[in-house]
């Protein structure tokens, strides 16, 4: 299989991505007092849309809840399975989460809307993940 393919682009992809996926994790989520940044409001969309979302968020060391979910502080320290990784970083801060996402083996990850790192998104896609960029 050529990487490139791994690329997720068209709508009909994404689509498939999305009736794939069950269990998410946002690397990068807020807490609840930021509910008005998207790093908040759009994984609280996806869980009352019925999502499994878990936590990741890089600051706010004393959050140990967000969206009523078990905070974790890298993407291998969650037990069991996670079909994407819903990436909220700027490009510049993806290249350090690289082996913690390596690690852990989503199905996919999801850079969101004005994220891209096509440089991390080969190394994912090569690696037989699935990555959504700038969406």
């Amino acid at each position: 299989m050529n990487w490139q393919d791994n690329l997720i682009t068209t709508t009909e992809q994404i689509r498939e991505l999305i009736n794939a996926t069950k269990r998410i994790a946002v690397l990068g989520i807020k807490t609840d007092a930021q509910a008005d940044q998207p790093s908040v409001y759009v994984p609280q969309y996806m869980q009352r849309a019925g999502f499994a979302i878990v936590p990741v968020p890089v600051y706010y060391p004393e959050a140990r809840e967000i969206l009523g979910e078990k905070v974790y502080r890298k993407l291998t320290d969650i037990p069991d399975d996670i079909d994407m990784v819903d990436v909220f970083r700027r490009p510049s801060d993806i290249p350090g989460h690289i082996d913690d996402i390596l690690a852990k083996q989503p199905k996919s990850v999801w850079f969101q809307s004005g994220i891209r790192n096509d440089q991390a998104a080969e190394i994912l896609a090569k690696a037989g993940i699935k990555v959504v960029q700038d969406r």
